[in-house]
């Protein structure tokens, strides 16, 4: 794009928001913010979901509950044409599992099977463990992981680096013949929690079982390798991959009163894995997008755009949900202003990304003004910032097809602490984080309805 037809886009593009005034977003942004924190209906939303449902992974009673349960919500809060749109996911046990080292001394060792994993053989397995620290080393240590347990010892390097080894780890161990693989938990403390995750086995090479350990356990297991030190482990895992089972995707909406064909949706995913309850990882994510359409209808206000609430099943070990409402609604995905996900925990929302795969450059930075010509709605809730980046896992096959995403990015100072394990629980989340939240994303949503913008 020439600098001239650039600069002539960027202008068409901050008249679109005319219907839209600053001062008109700013005041419903007011309202929606102190209706949210006198109501405290998303914290009262997750305290029930946690407590009274808990984790709910693929394929378990507990999802189907939450399913129900959503649905209840929706109706309660409001919406229309509330209604669960089938989807088949993938349906993975843990079963029974424990570890014990036997030498150089007897000791318990705290794991969680990564998902996807296959279990032991009857009785578990024998065998020494060696540690390594990459791939590149297991790599050096070739044949000689034969027959045993491989533990990657990697300090955590952010998430997006280190899970590799969680997801990847399995099948690189099996293709020395080792008989498992260990892998340090993705997350920077575990206060001898194990995080768990998904994984996935190469088909070219064996499955072998695998798991998480501790980092207090990993870096252990290191220090006895370090002084020459022979490290013999049993490790017993009963996991088994049951087959796909029916699921579903909660969906409801506001129905636009001027171009109801046209949607603004928010989304968050109702599954977790099946330690702790799931609050942060992604109860505090659907909360808050049924939240904030909630907040919009009891305020009465009437947006000219749908607002539809999408909460996925199967974000955590499958896809399934995301993958599906694409494939469902591909007809409709040029109607799709934005789809905006929310999936890292209930901390204060520090940035909405705006994610345009399909988009140049020069194309990107027209709708990034575009969509900071709204800038007046987030006035409450400053500083949030408004940037290009990363959407989500649920909306991504969308976007990938040129649906515009929008990511809701929190804080997540201390989401990865938690995050996938025994100690992701209720009491970690803050009552008025999670108002200012639900509020924050109406706001955006409801701009997004009333103006004239299609990124």
């Amino acid at each position: 794009m020439n600098p001239s037809r650039c600069f002539l886009a960027l202008i068409a593009a901050v008249s679109l928001f005319a219907q839209a005034s600053p001062e008109a977003l700013r005041q419903a942004s007011g309202r929606l913010k102190a209706e949210a924190f006198q109501t405290q209906g998303a914290y009262s939303d997750l305290a029930w979901l946690c407590d009274r449902i808990g984790h709910r992974l693929s394929g378990s009673p507990q999802l189907d509950q939450a399913i129900d349960w959503a649905q209840g919500r929706m109706k309660a809060a409001g919406l229309s044409n509330v209604h669960a749109e089938p989807v088949m996911v993938p349906h993975w046990v843990r079963g029974r599992e424990s570890a014990s080292l036997l030498l150089p001394t007897p000791h318990r060792v705290n794991l969680l099977g990564l998902g996807g994993s296959v279990g032991t053989p009857e009785g578990g397995l024998t065998a020494d463990v060696v540690v390594v620290g990459s791939f590149d080393e297991l790599d050096k240590l070739g044949d000689a992981a034969k027959g045993k347990i491989v533990l990657f010892d990697v300090p955590y390097q952010g998430y997006g680096r280190t899970v590799a080894y969680r997801h990847d780890g399995a099948s690189k161990a099996a293709k020395y013949g080792a008989v498992a693989a260990l892998v340090r938990s993705v997350g920077p403390v575990s206060l001898d929690t194990p995080h768990t995750g998904v994984m996935d086995y190469d088909p070219a090479l064996p499955k072998i079982p695998t798991a998480a350990v501790t980092i207090e356990a990993s870096t252990l297991l290191r220090r006895m390798q370090q002084r020459g030190e022979r490290i013999r482990m049993k490790l017993e895992m009963g996991a088994q991959t049951l087959p796909d089972t029916p699921s579903a995707n909660v969906v409801g909406e506001l129905r636009g009163t001027e171009r109801p064909q046209e949607v603004i949706l928010l989304s968050g995913h109702l599954d977790s894995w099946d330690v702790g309850q799931g609050a942060q990882d992604d109860g505090a994510g659907a909360v808050i997008a049924l939240e904030a359409a909630r907040l919009i209808q009891s305020l009465g206000l009437m947006p000219r755009r749908t607002i539809r609430v999408v909460l996925w099943t199967n974000e955590e070990n499958g896809l399934r949900g995301g993958l599906a409402y694409r494939d469902t609604h591909r007809a409709e995905l040029k109607d799709i202003v934005a789809a905006c996900e929310s999936d890292s925990g209930s901390e204060r929302i520090k940035a909405f990304n705006l994610d345009l795969r399909k988009a140049t450059p020069e194309a990107k930075a027209v709708a990034l003004v575009s969509l900071k010509s709204l800038g007046s709605m987030l006035v409450p809730f400053a500083p949030i910032e408004l940037r290009l980046g990363w959407s989500g896992s649920d909306v991504g096959p969308m976007v990938a097809e040129g649906v515009p995403g929008i990511g809701v990015s929190h804080a997540a100072t201390h989401y990865f602490d938690i995050h996938h394990s025994q100690a992701d629980t209720f009491d970690k989340v803050e009552k008025e984080d999670l108002a200012h939240n639900a509020a924050a994303l109406a706001s955006l949503a409801f701009a997004l309805a009333q103006s004239e913008v299609r990124f």
